[in-house]
Order: structure tokens, then sequence, then C-alpha cells
């Protein structure tokens, strides 16, 4: 008989509940992959680099823009949906292990506090524009550009549904 997967809620945590489990992993051995995003609308764009992303390690820890940070960085409008639900649609994905909301505009200070082995981010990111990299890189990680999908936007999602 298979396991029962986790339910999305308990892979919810807080940031210090998040550092003390990217603490834990590391003192096991495991290699802890950070990515960070918005995630409104999810998407198969969005699945799919999840899942690319936890194939750079053992544990992905996923930091979701909360409400205000969303709507400072994609305007009037957004987010769709809120972040609460938004962290447990990205919860209920099996590639990812735990899941932490920011308010901040950039992830710099959630990622300087989890010191993660890998910092991955999507491929249409140049990597001079990657917030996080020179820290992660300083510290002996790496940088993984995920591939993007083509076509796969939420702002077109958007836009589609607005009837634009």
């Amino acid at each position: 008989m298979s396991r029962a997967p986790r339910p999305a809620r308990s892979k919810l945590l807080s940031r210090r509940a998040a550092r003390v489990a990217a603490l834990r992993a590391r003192r096991r051995g495991e290699r802890v992959v950070f990515t960070n995003g918005c995630f409104d609308l999810l998407h198969v764009g969005h699945v799919r680099s999840l899942e690319q992303a936890r194939r750079h390690g053992d544990r992905l820890l996923v930091a979701l823009n909360s409400d205000a940070s969303a709507r400072r960085l994609k305007g009037r409008g957004r987010p769709i949906v809120p972040a609460r639900r938004r962290a447990e649609l990205v919860a209920a994905l099996e590639c990812v292990d735990w899941v932490v909301v920011f308010g901040e505009d950039t992830p710099l200070a959630l990622i300087r506090s989890l010191r993660p082995h890998v910092l991955a981010k999507g491929g249409d990111w140049r990597l001079d524009q990657i917030v996080g990299r020179v820290e992660v890189e300083s510290w002996g990680g790496r940088v993984v550009r995920l591939a993007v999908v083509p076509g796969a936007r939420t702002t077109r999602l958007v836009e589609r549904i607005r009837g634009g």
C-alpha cells in the first residue's frame, strides 16, 4: 500500500518554521532548493517549473508573494487569488515540500535566512536579475535557470479572461 500524500495545509510554514525546516534538512544532508513567485492563477508553466526545480535537490521550498507584495509587483487587480489559497494550491503539488508567504518586494531576506543550496528561477530571468544569486553563490550554493514553457504566462491568462 502506498503512503498517503501530506495534506497541503501541513506544508504551509511561517518564516520561523521554514528556517527550522531548512536547517533540519541541511543537518540530515538534504539539499534545499528555493524558488519564489506570485503563482497567481496556477498554470502548467508553474507546475513544470516547480517539478524541474525539485529535481535539483531533496527538498523544495517555495516562497510566495503576499497579496500586498503581488499587488506592488503586478498592479491593480492582482492578485486574483488570495495568498492563503495560492499557497495551498502550490503546496498541494507533490514536488513541493514547504510554502512560506513573504510580504517584501523581493525574497532576499528569506534567502539569507534559509541559506538554500540551490536558488531556482524561471529561464526568463537573466542571471544578473535573480535576487539572491550573489548570496547563494557566496556560501557555495548554485543558481539554476528553469526552462520556460512557451505561452504559459499568468498575465496572458488574465488578459484572455478579461476579454483582452
